[in-house]
């Protein structure tokens, strides 16, 4: 590959995942990795197939559907998780395996309890293995940015000499600036032998907001992997943003003189899949793909922008695939109308039954709404997705009474374990009597953590979207709801996390990401 061109590595699908109540279901994971294939992202990373059976499902699950990038495993230095990630692999058509240890000081002796000498060991011998599975092979070293630079360079040149085609440096708890990672990079490139035999790659973590600044500073120093995320998710404050670095690449290419092979119009589009999978909604004033990062307010904004748009607008809006919803549907598109455009958006069903529950849906939108938008399409597909499966907890109907002078009320009914349940109780206000209710029925002792409400689309007829975040016994899920009826979307919020909950969520084995 061009020494001029930037490898694109997401990870939304694992790092991503570990953001807390973000954990995503084997068909949410297949419908993010479908978008990122449209995007021509060069590496997926599909998730960590050892963490838990339905990590190892959903890594399969994507190898087996996406044809244009790599599917990536991640892997502890062993051999048991290694075998693992070889299986989930088998049937990619470009597969990899990243495998990881830590490096840093205080990570060897107070986490790992090993020698240097033995790190270096377990790393080669972690790398030969993972090359019995794929010609392939990624290593990191674990806490970079606070390791030796000296001992990276020795670890690093063994594991090359093992078969690692690249070598991950990441600064893990987000410690590094950027000046000093550039400097990292450059030490690296530099006193490796063996260094033109593997790519250098980078995955910058955001915990003084510094991901995307770290990881083109390491760009500028030689390194020609990125690791990032779809809105910067992740753990802690999150990974870096891969619709941030993207752009900054593009639209400072005067500076950088650097490809991509990414689609970028994709951008926008994958980004409200992943809010809305993921439950964590994107930040209006977020660089790229916030509401308002291409809107003007200020009046010589907009007098500039009318006369000139490079005025105030350094990349176009449509570049990065913002444009005006347009009508795609409505009450009177027929099933195989509604299934078409749905293909269109990446959105695909496993069988008849969930095709028909999904128009099902569409259709009883339509009657609420005369214009139906890609965006509320994306709803229904995710709230069939949560309601395939056979639940404990189910809405069947609600009632509220709310007046001035009022407490509000009210009546709600859910389908619980195969029978119906219904439930009064008042509250400050009509959700908090609604979730006051469920709460009677479903006797949890859960705490709500976060309750947010997001337009899915404009005008007083738009669905409202729901994330609630119940915390139980350490563990936190996020819950989805939608509905043009923002009670209701909330009380489907409210039950989608209890029933979360109730299955339990996704375990994480490694005790810090890479």
């Amino acid at each position: 590959m061009s020494n001029d061109r930037i490898i694109f590595f997401d990870t939304t699908l694992r790092d991503g995942e570990q953001s807390p109540g973000a954990s995503m279901t084997r068909d949410e994971k297949v419908r993010i990795a479908r978008a990122l294939e449209r995007m021509r992202v060069d590496v997926i990373e599909a998730g960590f197939p050892a963490a838990s059976p339905g990590d190892f499902e959903s890594v399969k699950a994507v190898s087996e559907v996406v044809t244009d990038s790599t599917i990536c495993g991640l892997s502890r230095a062993n051999s048991a998780d290694i075998a693992r990630a070889g299986e989930a692999l088998k049937g990619a058509a470009r597969s990899r395996i990243h495998t990881f240890i830590a490096t840093s000081p205080i990570h060897m002796e107070m986490k790992l309890k090993m020698s240097p000498d033995e790190v270096v060991e377990q790393a080669v011998a972690a790398v030969r293995e993972a090359r019995r599975y794929t010609d392939d092979v990624e290593f990191s070293a674990e806490d970079a940015g606070r390791s030796d630079a000296d001992f990276l360079c020795r670890i690093f040149e063994a594991v090359i000499d093992a078969g690692a085609t690249t070598v991950n440096v990441p600064d893990t708890v987000g410690y590094t600036l950027p000046v000093q990672f550039a400097g990292l990079i450059s030490h690296l490139k530099n006193n490796i032998p063996n260094i033109d035999k593997a790519v250098i790659s980078v995955h910058c973590h955001n915990d003084l907001g510094l991901a995307v600044a770290n990881s083109l500073a390491a760009v500028d120093a030689g390194a020609r992997q990125v690791e990032c995320t779809i809105n910067g998710l992740g753990e802690r404050a999150g990974n870096a943003s891969l619709e941030e670095i993207v752009m900054a690449l593009r639209t400072r290419n005067d500076y950088y003189g650097l490809e991509t092979g990414l689609d970028t119009t994709q951008i926008v589009p994958t980004s409200r899949l992943v809010s809305t999978i993921s439950g964590f909604p994107v930040q209006p004033n977020k660089a790229i793909v916030g509401a308002n990062a291409f809107a003007h307010e200020a009046g010589i904004h907009q007098d500039g922008i009318l006369k000139a748009r490079e005025t105030y607008e350094i990349m176009r809006a449509e570049d990065v695939g913002w444009s005006k919803n347009s009508l795609v549907l409505g009450k009177h598109s027929g099933r195989n109308a509604f299934r078409a455009r749905m293909e269109e958006l990446g959105i695909s069903f496993d069988s008849e039954k969930a095709l028909n529950d999904a128009f099902a849906r569409f259709k009883d939108l339509a009657d609420k709404k005369h214009q139906i938008f890609d965006d509320d399409l994306q709803a229904i597909a995710t709230e069939t997705d949560l309601e395939s499966r056979n639940e404990p907890y189910k809405l069947v109907s609600m009632d509220v009474k709310s007046g001035s002078g009022e407490t509000p009320q009210a009546r709600v009914t859910l389908w619980v374990r195969g029978e119906e349940v219904t439930r009064t109780a008042s509250g400050s206000g009509v959700v908090d009597a609604a979730f006051s209710a469920v709460k009677l029925i479903s006797d949890t002792t859960a705490r709500l953590k976060l309750y947010s409400v997001n337009a899915i689309t404009s005008g007083t007829d738009a669905q409202g979207e729901v994330t609630t975040r119940l915390e139980k016994d350490g563990r936190i899920v996020n819950g989805q709801g939608a509905d043009t009826d923002i009670v209701v979307a909330s009380v489907k919020s409210y039950v989608n996390a209890l029933n979360r909950l109730e299955r339990g969520a996704p375990t994480h084995p490694q005790q810090s990401g890479v």
